[in-house]
């Protein structure tokens, strides 16, 4: 049975701090919830892939690789989050959220019973294999030659430590620079006309420009309304999109 705890109750479990720009948080309306997710008795067992959910609408984020999650755009008031990871047992806490504070939170899960930590085996296969079946439809679109595609190991061959670093150079892109930092916008688009982002598949204008280089698996930047698939066409395809790939992302393989 999941277990029920308060805000409050976590407060003494772990003494890590997850750091976020203030500026970018300061930008978002609501609440934020951040944090980290890690294994009980050992802070050091980051759970990447865990999902913070929502139970009043069923939004949530998915953990990346360091644990670390940023939850924006909440609505003011006592929210019941409900955590849960494979291999672990889930857990429920309810949390009181107030208008652009940040509230931390971070949470430790019990690994569930009969779940044993293996050691370490070596394949032949490419890392690449264990995403490749959520990027049928990046080779797919790859293929047609619209667009910019970058897979993982031209990624990691890049030596990028920003996603604006990554798609500097690349053609119809450009980079803005002002006091709060950089972003990137097409040229074709209007000034002040920021493109999209999608992230494993779902609209993240909000946190997807700052995903970590090193959670990206696969990149698709479109630079205009000529070049964006239909699946990704809206009101703003006019700003050009841009498609994040992450290794934490959702299984969304039909059964």
């Amino acid at each position: 049975m999941a277990t029920l705890m308060t805000h409050r109750s976590w407060a003494g479990y772990l003494a890590i701090a997850v750091t976020v720009p203030a500026a970018l948080v300061s930008q978002v309306p609501g609440a934020t919830l951040t944090g980290r997710v890690v294994q009980k008795g050992d802070s050091s067992h980051a759970v990447r892939g865990a999902q913070i959910v929502l139970a009043s609408d069923g939004r949530h984020v998915v953990t990346d690789s360091s644990g670390s999650y940023l939850f924006g755009g909440i609505p003011v008031g006592v929210h019941h989050v409900v955590v849960r990871a494979l291999g672990f047992r889930p857990v429920e806490f309810s949390v009181a959220l107030h208008d652009g504070v940040q509230s931390l939170e971070d949470i430790q899960l019990d690994a569930a019973p009969g779940v044993q930590e293996l050691a370490p085996v070596a394949i032949a296969a490419p890392a690449a294999t264990a995403v490749s079946y959520r990027l049928v439809d990046f080779e797919r679109r790859r293929q047609t030659g619209r667009g910019h595609y970058l897979d993982d190991t031209q990624i990691k061959q890049s030596g990028a430590s920003r996603l604006s670093d990554l798609m500097r150079g690349m053609r119809g892109v450009t980079e803005h620079c002002a006091g709060n930092g950089c972003t990137i916008q097409m040229v074709r688009a209007r000034p002040g006309c920021d493109p999209d982002y999608i992230v494993d598949g779902r609209p993240d204008n909000m946190f997807g420009s700052s995903t970590p280089i090193r959670d990206i698996v696969a990149l698709e930047v479109y630079t205009g309304p000529s070049d964006v698939p239909g699946e990704f066409a809206g009101k703003s395809a006019g700003c050009g999109v841009v498609v994040i790939w992450t290794r934490a992302g959702p299984d969304t393989r039909k059964h």
